[in-house]
């Protein structure tokens, strides 16, 4: 299997999306923000559509409206959480837009579907160049913004008492989550994102109660899904998303069966 070019490409790239998927998304759900995380990759799907049709990479496009998204996502604050219905309406108009972008330039159907599904097997080594690249920056974000993110999140009225700025943090960690989901959607396309960003965090948080062991193991979980995934896809010849997302689901169904751990506690 790893005699292919294209099959060592694929680990590599799916290698890196799972670990940055696999670390945001434990503050995600952490966050309570899993839907706001799913409505940037709809939103995603009409900037990587609208760079297709007027020429450019769709990882850009698809960049540029997630980040977007989630510096507005951001600037809401702690009134997001509560808005599920204006930010359904937003992504269906998103995912609208994409579709319309699509009839407009119809020439890449193809590529259309590796948009909604994913393709890991198609990342070429520019592509992959590029989610190191912006893999590194937003685990260096996540990494410097880590404690007054978790001090926000499970204190916010202390945190704010204490000069911490809820509204700069959100921005800033909705900024690092909209390039973790304009990766992803590389692998397991903009319709499966939600699995692979939180899926794995899901069952860290049911299974350990400590914030390190916490994020080292939603990574693991997602780097385990995901290359198992990619080597079933070559054995079955089966799409490599499909397992994903099929293994994601299991491992969370399978961390129901042990108890909820405690609440996680703000750092001292």
């Amino acid at each position: 299997m790893l005699e292919y070019e294209f099959m060592r490409t694929a680990f590599l790239a799916g290698g890196v999306v799972a670990v940055v998927a696999g670390c945001v998304g434990f503050f995600l759900v952490l966050r309570n923000l899993a839907f706001a995380g799913h409505a940037l990759s709809h939103v995603g799907f009409a900037g990587a559509t609208g760079a297709v049709l007027v020429g450019l990479s769709p990882l850009w496009g698809l960049l540029a409206f997630t980040l977007a998204a989630g510096t507005v996502m951001g600037l809401l604050g702690e009134r997001v959480r509560g808005r599920d219905i204006a930010v359904g309406v937003i992504l269906s108009l998103a995912l609208a837009l994409g579709v319309l972008f699509l009839y407009l330039y119809t020439t890449h159907a193809t590529q259309a579907t590796a948009l909604l599904f994913g393709n890991v097997l198609g990342v070429s080594r520019d592509m992959l160049r590029d989610m190191t690249l912006l893999g590194a920056l937003s685990l260096l974000g996540l990494a410097v913004l880590s404690r007054p993110l978790l001090f926000a999140t499970l204190e916010p009225e202390l945190a704010e008492a204490k000069g911490v700025s809820l509204r700069l943090v959100s921005v800033l960690f909705l900024a690092i989550v909209a390039i973790a989901v304009a990766e992803a959607a590389q692998i397991v396309g903009v319709l499966l994102v939600f699995a692979l960003m939180v899926g794995p965090a899901a069952a860290a948080l049911r299974l350990t109660a400590r914030i390190g062991r916490g994020v080292a193991l939603s990574a693991l979980l997602g780097l385990a899904e995901t290359w198992l995934g990619i080597a079933l896809a070559y054995v079955s010849d089966w799409p490599a998303s499909f397992w994903i997302v099929l293994l994601s689901c299991a491992v969370y169904l399978l961390s129901l069966a042990r108890p909820a751990t405690p609440a996680l506690a703000a750092p001292a």
